[in-house]
């Protein structure tokens, strides 16, 4: 069975919106490395509407490694208001998303992977669909902005298999469900 795997670069209060207003000052090559080996392992990408959306009026202009895997993937998008998507290797899924999303992992295949898709995530999490999750926690506070668990996440026990410190002082945290 495939696993959906979910990665999300987060401030240090726990922030997840517009990493890329915040998260550019702490990328190296270590990062970049952890994050290409997660992309490695995928063979599809779930992004939700929002995060697809800024994605493809970017990624087919760029060139590069992260540019050439994001543009040649198998991409899903999750939308109610999508019913096409012109990216390259681009579907929408609509409906019932988790059934399709249970149907989808047991397909053979690679992992699945979501990044960003903060609403997706969420989702995904509630329903015990996510298998594992990758946090890279940077170092700032930013006080304000939308948070990957709130009240709607509930209690999620999560077992932490596996953490490294970057030089940057960002934390990788790898968790799977307890």
């Amino acid at each position: 069975m495939r696993k959906i795997v979910a990665g999300l670069f987060v401030s240090l209060d726990g922030v997840v919106e517009s990493p890329e207003t915040w998260h550019f000052p702490y990328l190296n090559e270590e990062m970049g490395a952890a994050v290409m080996a997660i992309q490695a392992e995928a063979d599809t990408l779930l992004l939700g509407r929002a995060t697809y959306e800024s994605f493809a009026a970017v990624w087919p202009h760029q060139t590069g490694e992260m540019a050439d895997r994001l543009n040649n993937i198998r991409k899903l998008v999750v939308s109610s208001t999508m019913r096409t998507a012109e990216w390259n290797n681009s579907t929408v899924i609509s409906g019932d998303v988790i059934d399709e999303l249970e149907r989808i992992k047991k397909l053979s295949g690679k992992n699945i992977s979501v990044t960003g898709s903060i609403t997706l995530t969420r989702a995904l999490l509630r329903a015990g669909l996510i298998d594992e999750l990758h946090l890279m926690v940077h170092p700032i506070v930013l006080g304000a902005g939308t948070r990957l668990f709130d009240e709607s996440t509930g209690r999620l026990p999560l077992k932490l298999v596996d953490s490294t410190t970057f030089r940057s002082g960002v934390l990788n945290l790898h968790y799977q469900p307890a």
